[in-house]
């Protein structure tokens, strides 16, 4: 099955980035420049990671970006989300009044929420003394949706709240669904992104797979993008970032790596199709399967088979980790932060994101520069 992202574009108005690299477009610009300056190690327990290279977030200033208030029983997964929507809604939740923020939602790509915390309750029942003595402050942080619960909940946002899970391609399928309820007038305006958070289980996981090649980095990391209809805001004579046009998400099944990559194929070739945007007009690539053992060639064979030629290609992975949900999200905000540099063309600047991850799912998302 196919969706497609089709109608009008949504606007990038402004963005939140949450990196191995630290805070902001500006930093990630450097390090997709010139790599990250140095590699944090996690703050909890580091003895407990696989021999692999970790790639954490060095500093995430919590309590200069968002006090001390309320963030006892917070775990790291919902921090790396709250610092990245303080980020993204700095000077524009002042301006939402009541009405606003009703119309005001998030959507969120996480595949599980804290790995960190579900252990640490999971482990809680098995050691502690009947009846279950579980820390009660960390139990909420176990539920899928706390993170998106915690954003909305912060900053007073009381439309749609919702949390999608597909695997690498949860980003990409986060936005097609935030297009989806803008079209259809449940919100005016959402946060959308994905979060990631580097945990001790989920490194493992990669580890023992075998899905990534040796030597890869894990990270974690966070992007969220305050979206609304494109269309509607050129009419408000207001400027915004970028445009999301087309996007298409499907799953191929569990088959072989040759399949998913027939499968990405299709994918791009139909939104370009929906942009109306021709292959000869895509500037740059950013890629998700960069270090993925079995589909690093197969999602550059699909995008070269797609375009007809090898275009100028970005792999955030190499600078930044394997980001799994987050990953689609931090793709788009490496082109965000490429584009702050002025363009040496006439025309606004074009960027294709494509996603495909190990569980048969594969996605593409047509980018482009505001003029």
């Amino acid at each position: 099955m196919s969706l497609v992202l089709a109608g009008r574009p949504l606007a990038i108005t402004s963005c939140g980035v949450v990196s191995p690299a630290g805070l902001g477009l500006e930093v990630l610009a450097r390090a997709l420049r010139h790599g990250l300056d140095s590699y944090a190690e996690p703050e909890d327990s580091p003895d407990g990671y696989p021999p692999r290279p970790l790639w954490a977030i060095p500093d995430l200033e919590v309590a200069r970006l968002l006090g001390r208030k309320g963030l006892r029983h917070v775990d790291r997964f919902t921090r790396l989300g709250l610092v990245a929507s303080t980020l993204a809604l700095e000077g524009v939740i002042a301006k939402l009044d009541a009405e606003a923020q009703a119309r005001t939602g998030v959507v969120l790509a996480t595949n599980t929420g804290s790995l960190t915390s579900m252990v640490e309750v999971g482990i809680d029942t098995l050691v502690q003394d009947k009846p279950y003595l579980v820390n009660p402050g960390n139990f909420p942080n176990v539920v899928t949706n706390a993170c998106a619960g915690q954003i909305a909940m912060r900053v007073s946002l009381r439309s749609v709240n919702s949390v999608v899970s597909s695997g690498q391609v949860a980003s990409l399928a986060a936005i097609r669904f935030a297009r989806t309820t803008i079209e259809q007038g449940r919100a005016s305006r959402l946060l959308v992104g994905g979060v990631e958070e580097l945990s001790p289980a989920a490194a493992w996981g990669w580890h023992l797979s075998g899905a990534l090649v040796e030597g890869a980095p894990v990270g974690e990391g966070c992007a969220l993008f305050l979206v609304e209809d494109a269309e509607a805001l050129r009419s408000s004579g207001r400027t915004a970032l970028a445009e999301l046009l087309a996007c298409e998400v499907s799953y191929q099944g569990l088959g072989s790596a040759g399949e998913q990559g027939e499968g990405l194929l299709h994918c791009v070739e139909r939104a370009l199709e929906q942009s109306e945007v021709s292959p000869g007009e895509v500037d740059v690539v950013c890629l998700s399967a960069t270090n993925h053992r079995d589909l690093d060639h197969q999602e550059e064979w699909a995008v070269g088979e797609a375009l007809g030629r090898t275009a100028p290609q970005v792999r955030v992975g190499h600078v930044l980790g394997e980001l799994y949900s987050a990953s689609g999200a931090m793709q788009v905000a490496a082109l965000l932060a490429m584009w702050r540099e002025p363009a040496r063309q006439s025309r606004p600047r074009v960027g294709l994101v494509t996603s495909m991850g190990e569980d048969g799912n594969v996605g593409c998302l047509v980018v482009r520069e505001w003029r």
